[in-house]
């Protein structure tokens, strides 16, 4: 049986936790960041074919998160030797790490988006009654 000391403990701790897991949290888990690792899980792609397959990113949002993803060792670019010259973005070993997640969190997403526009309708009627 947990006591009241129990929780206490446990919600310093869960704060104490909150300070290390939220700036993490705010690396990773917007949503290009998700789709993109997604896109690079099976193979490294080139600029333009990570856009086209993520269809509705805009150039500069998928500049600066390939930046920032490269930054946070999640991606790594490489330039190709090639005319004109080419650069590709491959997923790190770190970047890897978060696929199962990534993927969990996508099914979760087709599997209950029906449900989240429901509620998110139900609520605006609701408020939009009072």
């Amino acid at each position: 049986m947990t006591n009241d000391t129990d929780l206490e403990l446990l919600s310093e701790q869960a704060r104490a936790d909150m300070v290390r897991i939220r700036p993490v949290l705010e690396r990773i888990a917007d949503k290009w960041t998700i789709l993109i690792l997604t896109v690079l899980c099976p193979k490294p792609a080139r600029f333009n074919e990570i856009k086209r397959r993520l269809n509705g990113i805009t150039h500069k949002a998928l500049a600066d998160a390939l930046k920032r993803l490269e930054r946070n060792g999640l991606v790594t670019r490489t330039v190709l030797p090639t005319a004109p010259i080419g650069v590709e973005y491959a997923i790190t070993p770190l970047g890897h790490s978060l696929r199962q997640s990534f993927e969990a969190l996508c099914a979760w997403a087709l599997a209950h988006g029906p449900d989240v526009e429901r509620a998110s309708v139900g609520f605006d009627q609701a408020t939009t009654d009072q």
